[in-house]
């Protein structure tokens, strides 16, 4: 028979998948806005400061219980919510949005793939986390599985090394692989202090209030207060609000919790189903369907995801 303790470590695995799931379905959906948005024009770093900004009008009252908490702040306390805020949520997105103009949007969505292997080095230096071997073989096929989904950017980008003239190696084009970098270890990192403050006691709607009122105050110099700021179209501001409610309220207070709940690199994994679910809503509401490899692609992270959960690697 198994024992109590056993059946509530299993139970906390698959309900914390399951969040970490449910965060990557309603990040997908956002995609169906924010996108459109930012191929009409709208600075996307305009979009993020306007996300941040409502996030932290809404958690800043969250954060009152926790201000008799400042005088015992550990200083590892105060650098995982300037990771996860400043560098995690704000900075890692404006590389992430720059290095669209020096590089392939194929090659920048494909390097974005090594995220998960950021997170699961750093939450074995910085957790302790043990990795087991076949916690690795499994993630090698959750993250080929990963590419296969992103199969049409890899073609894309085997073409442009085909024939883009040396466009891949230029100098243009390291500065692009430097912003990705950065992009990618601010994500992995703010996985793993993410985790760090939930073990550390602070609740999910603290760590969302540090998240997003540091990351408004990173945000703040890149902004342009004169022109960049105004939106066009009042419309805009409803679907900002929208993604405010889908991605940066509920889809980040699942993330949360369900990262409470499992090891920031069982996290990592899981969160690779994101671009998965996107495709997936795309395929539903865009008409644009999956091809053989994104098939397989999907095959291979769902199994290899579940042999995860369920051996609890």
């Amino acid at each position: 028979m198994f024992s109590k303790a056993f059946i509530l470590r299993y139970h906390n695995q698959m309900i914390g998948t399951l969040f970490i799931l449910a965060a990557c379905l309603l990040w997908g959906m956002d995609t169906l806005i924010r996108y459109p948005l930012v191929e009409r024009g709208l600075n996307p770093i305009t979009i993020v400061f306007y996300e941040h900004l409502v996030l932290s009008l809404i958690f800043s009252t969250t954060l009152i219980p926790a201000i008799k908490r400042i005088g015992n702040l550990r200083l590892s306390d105060v650098l995982g919510f300037i990771i996860v805020g400043g560098v995690g949520s704000a900075l890692a997105t404006v590389c992430f949005t720059e290095s669209f103009k020096y590089l392939n949007p194929s090659l920048v969505i494909l390097l974005q793939k090594f995220q998960p292997v950021v997170a699961i080095f750093l939450s074995a230096i910085v957790l302790k986390e043990k990795i087991q071997k076949p916690f690795l073989f499994w993630s090698a096929i959750c993250l080929v599985g990963g590419t296969l989904v992103s199969s049409p950017d890899l073609i894309n980008f085997w073409n442009l090394i085909m024939n883009g003239n040396g466009i891949a190696s230029s100098d243009g084009a390291i500065h692009g692989y430097l912003l990705v970098m950065i992009s990618v270890i601010g994500w992995g990192a703010a996985t793993v202090f993410g985790k760090h403050l939930s073990s550390g006691g602070f609740d999910t709607k603290a760590i969302m209030g540090g998240r997003f009122l540091t990351g408004l105050v990173v945000l703040i110099p890149f902004i342009h207060f004169n022109q960049s700021i105004i939106l066009n179209e009042v419309t805009d501001y409803s679907k900002i609000l929208l993604m405010v409610f889908i991605s940066g309220g509920c889809a980040m207070w699942f993330y949360y919790k369900g990262l409470k709940l499992i090891p920031a690199r069982s996290a990592a994994i899981s969160e690779m189903f994101f671009p998965l679910f996107a495709i997936i809503l795309n395929w539903i509401f865009l008409g644009k369907e999956l091809n053989q490899w994104q098939l397989v692609g999907g095959g291979l992270l769902i199994l290899g995801s579940l042999i995860i959960q369920l051996k609890r690697y």
